[in-house]
């Protein structure tokens, strides 16, 4: 058996202790805390079940757990009493905890390179154009499922799923989610096509 790369191994480890972390005294319900950490546990999943088959870059799998990192730690708290987001609020003068914000950047950051690279690897497509515009296109179409989930979740139980929504009465708060999505793609799209032809 191939030996694992020790990098791989100290991400898992990193993110297992994160998960375990996030889960323990939870600040608002366990309910939010499933909600919230349900897309790093299910990410996490997929990439421990295609790891041999299809491995992904270093670069990849160190933002992936950066952004799992992100989502458990908004979990724990619920997004909108992370205390980053209150220091946040008093560094920019924010009138809300934007904690969020930073989920939502990396919501389109991380998608978008990871669909670079699934395109690259998996189909013939390899104009840089085309590339980048479905890159951004597919995290914008999971940064609007993530939306309709989040309104599906209130029309349910609107008490309970209020600190899963975390709009702490902005009411453009969807939209400035779907924006911060858009420019977290759209710089990672940047980067990657600067960053990638020296590779």
């Amino acid at each position: 058996m191939k030996k694992l790369p020790k990098l791989h191994i100290a991400l898992l480890i990193f993110v297992l202790l994160t998960i375990l972390w996030s889960a323990v005294g939870v600040v608002d319900t366990y309910l939010t805390w499933v909600l919230e950490a349900a897309p790093a546990l299910a990410g996490l999943l997929v990439l421990v079940l295609t790891y041999k088959k299809f491995r992904m870059p270093d670069y990849l799998y160190v933002i992936m757990a950066f952004h799992m990192a992100v989502l458990l730690v908004g979990a724990h708290y619920s997004y909108a009493k992370v205390p980053l987001g209150f220091w946040m609020e008093d560094w920019f003068g924010f009138t809300r905890n934007n904690y969020d914000k930073i989920g939502h950047f990396m919501q389109g950051f991380t998608p978008a390179l990871l669909t670079i690279e699934l395109l690259r690897r998996t189909t013939p497509l390899r104009t840089t154009g085309w590339t980048a515009f479905l890159a951004i296109c597919v995290a914008e179409a999971i940064s609007a499922l993530y939306e309709i989930i989040e309104w599906l979740a209130s029309l349910s139980n609107p008490t309970d799923t209020e600190a899963f929504l975390g709009t702490q009465g902005y009411i453009w708060d969807t939209q400035s989610d779907m924006f911060m999505c858009l420019t977290g793609a759209v710089l990672a799209v940047l980067i990657w096509f600067f960053v990638y032809p020296r590779r």
